[in-house]
């Protein structure tokens, strides 16, 4: 027998929080549309009167399969629940589920609030009371619950009570300042439950201040709460929320969680969680965190010798899950640390067959540590580390030349008097026998300058004849530049992360002592592994 998790996402109001972070209405509609597709049985849309992007939000969004829930506060003392204009914006949203934010600690009911602890509970229940008799599902979010409990637990405890008895399906307990560690976690739901609450109707909603939010989500959940609360890649106030592309693997791949809790997330919806985790950090116009677990583009990545020849052997060695289930890829990174397993490994993962005693594999191993010495690095450069070990083995397609290239970079004034700066690259590239020459501007939609690596990239992505089509969707979404060596004999590094239409990502690298011309063969690097991936998909029939 299996019970039932019930999975809550406040991405779109707890996660807003972020210091940074403002969602446009139709970026809201795109997360929402995501998080569905998931099956999250709840997604928070935000606070209906709060602001405009919230309100509308609850206007443009269509029927969704999950339960769609607006977040308010109970009444205010002295209004009665039917006229709190503030909770008639939160009812007017017209959601099947609304979520009500009340204290549960004596401290904050006295000091924040200013009112006696009876007049508190009056109002969560009165609030709760008049959602229910509306026909809404109603959710208590009881603020500061743990700190609470310790201070006063007969008190916190009736705070549930009272909006349970009011009809409440949920009453979720908040460690709203992130302070307390799992086992308290634990301690303190068992001690609610056995003072008479039942689990079934328990949430949980936990803060990363001390970098414990998901393990205290996990104690909840073992202790007896059955809805689980976060937002996807732990967005939320100071050091966000449980993050719910941790949590929601680990309870659907391990133990004892998987075989015990049924969740609305299936297994193939769960492989699409590193492209939503992707996704949402480029709607955020922010780089994902490599090291992030499952969808981290280093969550699998083997850089030691050692490991990289296990895995050869039998990738349980040192993976604790199989990458594909949560939509990731393995890495055999290549470095100067790296040894012939790692190589071969490597080689292998981007569809080059090596033998074992093949010549050639010393010298890419030799390549790529003389090129690290010169201050390459190809442990994060896995598309220009496979387009070096291609030109080792003579594999490499010749698909164009730059003959050369200019930048230039002029301040002016424009026709407000104001000084700008704009930067124009030309490119001329031969293929076959043709020669072909681009102009391109690096200004914006908005008239501002985004630098001459932007301008470079235009141009060279301009006009590539017959590559032309596979190279359209192709967009930098990173850009890292580091001084390796200072002093006179400094040289550039340039790190570029590039994206396609299909979600897919690659890094390449460029050295120079000109930053510019770091950063172009970079992008040389990357328009040619698209080609090097593309071509070989179209010889095998796959669309492209």
């Amino acid at each position: 027998m299996t019970d039932r998790l019930y999975l809550y996402d406040t991405t779109l109001r707890d996660g807003q929080q972020t210091q940074g972070v403002q969602f446009s209405t139709a970026e809201k509609l795109r997360v929402a549309e995501a998080l569905d597709a998931l099956g999250v049985d709840y997604i928070e849309g935000g606070w209906p009167g709060a602001n405009p992007t919230d309100s509308a939000f609850f206007e443009a969004v269509g029927p969704l399969g999950a339960r769609l829930t607006a977040f308010g506060m109970t009444k205010r003392s002295g209004y009665s629940a039917a006229n709190d204009d503030v909770l008639a914006a939160v009812m007017n949203a017209g959601t099947g589920a609304v979520c009500l934010v009340g204290k549960s600690h004596d401290y904050h009911v006295t000091r924040a609030l200013g009112i006696t602890l009876d007049e508190n509970r009056d109002n969560i229940a009165a609030s709760i009371a008049h959602l229910t008799a509306a026909g809404r599902e109603a959710l208590f979010d009881a603020e500061h619950y743990f700190d609470g409990f310790r201070a006063n637990p007969d008190y916190a405890v009736s705070c549930l009570r009272a909006a349970l008895d009011a009809g409440a399906r949920w009453a979720v307990l908040c460690d709203t300042n992130g302070g307390t560690l799992p086992s308290e976690i634990g301690r303190i739901v068992r001690e609610t439950i056995a003072a008479g609450i039942p689990g079934e109707r328990l949430g949980i909603h936990t803060h990363n201040d001390t970098e414990n939010a998901v393990a205290g989500s996990l104690a909840a959940i073992e202790a007896g709460v059955r809805q689980v609360q976060g937002t996807l890649n732990g967005l939320g106030e100071r050091c966000g929320n449980a993050n719910l592309t941790a949590l929601i693997p680990t309870l659907l791949l391990k133990e004892p969680y998987a075989s015990r809790f049924e969740t609305g997330v299936s297994r193939d919806a769960l492989s699409q969680l590193t492209r939503i985790s992707r996704m949402l950090d480029d709607i955020l116009n922010r780089v994902p965190m490599r090291q992030s677990a499952y969808v981290g583009a280093s969550a699998f990545a083997h850089k030691a010798g050692l490991h990289a020849s296990a895995i050869l052997k039998d990738p349980t060695t040192y993976e604790h899950v199989d990458p594909a289930s949560v939509g990731n890829t393995r890495i055999i990174p290549m470095s100067n640390q790296a040894g012939l397993s790692n190589l071969r490994r490597r080689l292998a993962d981007a569809g080059v067959s090596v033998s074992r005693d093949d010549p050639a594999l010393p010298r890419i191993l030799a390549r790529v540590k003389a090129r690290e010495d010169e201050g390459y690095s190809y442990d994060t450069a896995q598309a220009s580390f496979e387009l070096l070990a291609l030109d080792a083995l003579g594999q490499l397609p010749d698909f164009f030349e730059v003959k050369r290239y200019r930048v230039t970079v002029e301040r002016r004034k424009n026709k407000y008097n104001k000084m700008v700066s704009l930067s124009e690259a030309v490119v001329v590239v031969k293929i076959g026998d043709e020669k072909t020459l681009s102009v391109s501007e690096s200004m914006d939609e908005t008239g501002a300058d985004r630098g001459p690596v932007n301008a470079l990239a235009k141009a060279l992505a301009k006009d590539l004849g017959p590559y032309q089509s596979m190279i359209d969707d192709m967009r930098l979404v990173d850009f890292k530049v580091r001084i390796t060596q200072g002093g006179t004999e400094a040289v550039t590094r340039v790190i570029i992360d590039s994206e396609d239409k299909e979600g897919r990502r690659w890094a390449t690298v460029g050295v120079s002592a000109n930053i510019v011309d770091a950063s172009f063969e970079a992008l040389l690097d990357a328009v040619r592994w698209k080609l090097v991936r593309d071509t070989a998909r179209a010889r095998e029939g796959a669309p492209v």
